[in-house]
């Protein structure tokens, strides 16, 4: 999809289910270890009482919704502005999506809402991302 192809009120969204292995595999690439991700007895302890996902795996599905959906292939992110509401656990389905809430033509730039929510409605991200679409 072109910029020309794009207008306000666009959206798309992309889901998946959490799974353990998701959080397994985050701590090794991104290298953050932190026990309330990884160690249940831990977390137990926590205000959480229980194991959550890293927040920014969630990201990531609002990235993969961007990066092949809406805008789609090709699209370059310039920012991305988050607030985690609410704590992602294994086993939740969570959605991401981005509405187009802006146009700049003359710099072909596009400003999206984006959120997440799990399977029960409830937001666990809200934010804004920037990016450029040729």
């Amino acid at each position: 999809m072109d910029f020309k192809d794009l207008h306000i009120g666009m959206s798309d969204s992309l889901g998946k289910t959490i799974t353990d292995a998701d959080i397994l595999n985050f701590s090794g690439v991104s290298l953050d270890v932190n026990p309330l991700h990884l160690n249940e007895e831990y977390a137990k302890t926590t205000m959480f009482k229980g194991r959550i996902a890293h927040g920014i795996i969630g990201a990531g599905l609002i990235s993969a919704t961007i990066g092949t959906k809406l805008p789609g292939e090709g699209t370059i992110y310039l920012s991305q502005s988050l607030k985690f509401l609410s704590p992602v656990r294994i086993g939740d389905t969570i959605t991401a999506k981005v509405e187009i809430i802006g146009l700049d033509s003359a710099k072909n730039k596009v400003e999206l809402k984006t959120t997440c929510t799990n399977q029960d409605g409830i937001i666990v991200i809200d934010g804004e991302a920037k990016v450029l679409k040729k």
